[in-house]
């Protein structure tokens, strides 16, 4: 009788570890994949990254909001003008010198505003340099791989009771269902910011077209600052990736395999929270609102 519930309680030992390391095995495939696409998604420049989305956002920042931004430099270079004259106690102090001054601040508003679009992408080029070079450095691995950090996980799994296997199957079977969710959120972070780059682009000429005016202007330097902080987002990103490539690393020291599935957990859910938050960090640095 004893043999027979023996055998019984192996099969069942059995069973739930034939079910744990199904689980554990590939349990953080997605975002392994998805982690290890970031160093190459984020180091894209705009048309790089989507060709046809970069050639629409072009033609609609040349052909619709450039001649808008003609009307709206024309308003500001009439103001700028009555300003200069007006400060000089209403030409009673009058100087030549500030139709130069001013025939000069037209040419620079026009340049800006018909490249518009070449400048913005040169801010972009030079954020993504940074970030190729800081891939470079960046050399850890992020792929987390349980039978390789852990040893044997089938003799660790056969020293278990049924009650504690029954568990870790009930752990695995939760966290097997909140990585997909993971992995969509980093996926979300690097198509969310591409997108946000192509919405700044793609109107950038009007705030250009205010920056030769000292009240009106401030609308251009934040948009500039603005810029910065997109472009090095990407970055930040990568400074994310390489805490977490290290954090990683040292799951093989974990006491229990217990204890490794959820700091591994912990450690993706906090690599999420730090990629939403490197936009805000990144705004904040270079004080863009």
């Amino acid at each position: 009788m004893l043999n027979i519930l023996d055998q019984i309680e192996q099969w069942i030992k059995d069973f739930l570890i034939d079910c744990i390391t199904g689980n554990l095995t590939g349990l953080f495939d997605q975002v392994n994949d998805a982690v290890g696409d970031v160093a190459v998604d984020v180091a894209k420049t705009p048309q790089q990254w989507n060709s046809g989305v970069f050639s629409m956002i072009r033609s609609l920042s040349d052909n619709v909001v450039v001649p808008i931004a003609g009307i709206i430099l024309t308003l500001v270079l009439c103001y700028e003008l009555i300003s200069m004259i007006v400060e000089r106690n209403n030409m009673h102090d009058f100087e030549t010198f500030i139709f130069f001054k001013w025939i000069f601040k037209v040419f620079v508003a026009t340049y800006l505003v018909t490249h518009t679009f070449d400048i913005t992408m040169a801010i972009f080029e030079l954020s993504q340099n940074v970030v190729q070079q800081s891939a470079s450095v960046i050399t850890g691995n992020t792929s987390i791989q349980f039978s390789t950090a852990l040893g044997n996980l089938t003799t660790q799994l056969q020293t278990m009771g049924i009650g504690e296997l029954f568990g870790l199957l009930v752990e695995t079977v939760l966290i097997r269902i909140t990585t997909p969710i993971l992995s969509l959120c980093v996926m979300l972070v690097l198509v969310g910011r591409m997108v946000e780059i192509y919405i700044y682009c793609s109107v950038g000429a009007i705030p250009f077209a205010t920056m030769t005016n000292r009240e009106w202007g401030q609308m251009g330097n934040n948009y500039l600052r603005g810029l910065v902080a997109l472009g090095l987002q990407g970055f930040f990103i990568m400074v994310c990736i390489a805490i977490y490539s290290a954090l990683v690393a040292g799951i093989g020291a974990a006491p229990n395999i217990h204890t490794a599935i959820w700091s591994c957990a912990g450690y993706t859910m906090l690599l999420c929270f730090s990629l939403f938050k490197t936009n805000s960090i990144s705004r904040s640095i270079f004080n863009a609102h």
